[in-house]
């Protein structure tokens, strides 16, 4: 049984041949059915598991031309909005099998994990509803390939970025000035973390002003020209935003961390404690000086500066600070916030790739060659994107009626199940079904502020296709046979 979901979303699928496009469509259905569930268990039996992987094994079969049509259908999604954040941000897809070695994969980190790396540009709502993948760029690292821990700074900075990993920024900045031509009735804003403060980045989101508007969080105190005929006359980033006035006062919640590696020196990745954070925002135009590297390639650029920083941090403890590089105008203080609200909406790209690792399970899938394994990971972004947008939408949408988002046989069911009530002529709202299909995946739907996370949501679901499945076959309006073997509809 095909999802009507998945009909709309592969509907422009091309793969040059009606049977592989029907097997892909029965593929994704299967996939989202059971996400967590190995390709075996998801495709229910030996021909349905065989025929998974031969489709995995074609020629014709490519990691661009599975995800082609869910880009085609997040461009709609996409159009249909007035503001639109593209957020890109890369993970390791970690392939290590000492046992079984992956033909095509390359070291991550220098000892022995092995896999991939997956750079994603996915789009969001300012509210932080998934919208889909813009962009999507997986590589492997050469064996012999030097790494920038054996390199010399002075070699480093001599290489062209189209040499270097971090070129992948850049690409994702093209590829949103081109999306923003695609769609010009909506304000694309490029989001990213500080891996993307590279000068050529920031200096390529400058020479198509109209384009995409973007904001990066800045890693590094910058050298600015503090007098544009002389451009020895320097001050730096942060002191100069420091001195700007303060436009706007507020207090955030901020979660506690531990540092993910013991040796870690870096402020930004030290401990924290959770607490409720006071902070103070201020923004100044600036203008970045070019890196010696630079001169004469990249001009000075002047753009727009937010500095967010807590007041009073608890003793011994790492105070929050972002710095935000931006296009956007900073004239009024809810300009200002805007920008501020945008950034945080990137931690929604995090949680994306842990519904796609721990809630698809990706990096367990079985494959022998890295060219069988891409087709198999796209249609896992697919389904990843599809948990994360009702887990959200139950959120952002919270009163339009359930069965915008799921079937008739699907919310009946697993409200006779939840309830254990005859379901209701009408459909209940969307976040009460979202609770119902997070109850079954264990969600404790009482008195709570929390709506549920993307973990219940995704095992809910499993279990809601197996139920709706049921209903279907037994339930009310189930389709029997008659003596003859013809249809026969017959109400219990």
């Amino acid at each position: 049984m095909l999802a009507p979901w998945v009909v709309d979303e592969m509907k422009a699928a091309n793969l040059k041949d009606k049977r592989l496009n029907q097997r892909l469509n029965k593929v994704v259905s299967q996939f989202a059915a059971h996400p967590t569930a190995s390709i075996p268990a998801a495709c229910g039996g030996y021909a349905e598991m065989t025929a998974a992987y031969r489709f995995f094994d074609n020629k014709k079969v490519g990691f661009d031309v599975v995800l082609g049509p869910h880009i085609d259908r997040t461009r709609e999604r996409i159009a249909a909005q007035p503001v639109a954040l593209l957020v890109p941000d890369t993970t390791e897809i970690d392939l290590t099998r000492p046992q079984q070695p992956v033909q095509g994969d390359g070291p991550l980190d220098g000892g022995a994990r092995r896999g991939i790396f997956l750079h994603e540009m996915h789009a969001f709502t300012p509210d932080g509803t998934p919208l889909g993948t813009v962009q999507a760029i997986p590589w492997a690292r050469d064996d012999d390939a030097p790494t920038n821990a054996t390199k010399t700074r002075a070699e480093r900075a001599a290489e062209l970025i189209e040499e270097k990993e971090s070129f992948r920024w850049l690409l994702s900045m093209e590829r949103a000035h081109a999306e923003a031509e695609r769609c010009p009735g909506t304000q694309l804003v490029y989001v990213a973390d500080s891996e993307a403060d590279i000068y050529d980045v920031i200096a390529a989101g400058m020479e198509r002003p109209g384009k995409a508007d973007w904001i990066i969080r800045s890693c590094q105190d910058r050298a600015l020209v503090d007098d544009l005929e002389d451009r020895f006359v320097l001050d730096y980033l942060r002191e100069e935003l420091l001195s700007a006035p303060v436009v706007d006062r507020r207090t955030i919640t901020v979660r506690g961390r531990q540092p993910k590696v013991s040796c870690e020196d870096r402020g930004r990745r030290q401990p924290r404690l959770s607490r409720e954070a006071i902070v103070e925002v201020r923004a100044a135009q600036i203008t970045l000086r070019a890196p010696e590297r630079a001169a004469g390639q990249f001009p000075d650029v002047t753009v727009n500066a937010v500095l967010v920083s807590e007041v009073n941090p608890p003793p011994g403890d790492t105070p929050v600070e972002w710095i935000l590089l931006t296009s956007l105008p900073i004239g009024t203080a809810d300009e200002v916030r805007a920008i501020v609200r945008y950034y945080t909406i990137r931690w929604m790209v995090e949680i994306f790739f842990r519904t796609l690792k721990t809630g698809c399970r990706v990096e367990e899938r079985r494959f022998e060659d890295i060219e069988r394994m891409l087709p198999c990971l796209a249609v896992y972004l697919i389904v990843a994107w599809r948990v994360l947008y009702v887990c959200r939408l139950g959120r952002t949408c919270p009163d339009i009626s359930c069965e915008a988002v799921f079937e008739p046989s699907e919310w009946q069911s697993v409200y006779r199940v939840v309830r254990k009530q005859a379901p209701p002529k009408v459909a209940p709202r969307l976040q009460e079904m979202v609770r119902m299909v997070a109850q079954l995946g264990g969600y404790v739907n009482r008195k709570r502020e929390d709506e549920p996370g993307p973990q219940t949501v995704w095992l809910g679901l499993q279990r809601l296709h197996d139920i709706a499945l049921c209903w279907e076959i037994f339930g009310p309006g189930a389709i029997t046979f008659n003596a003859n073997r013809e249809p026969k509809l017959e109400f219990v």
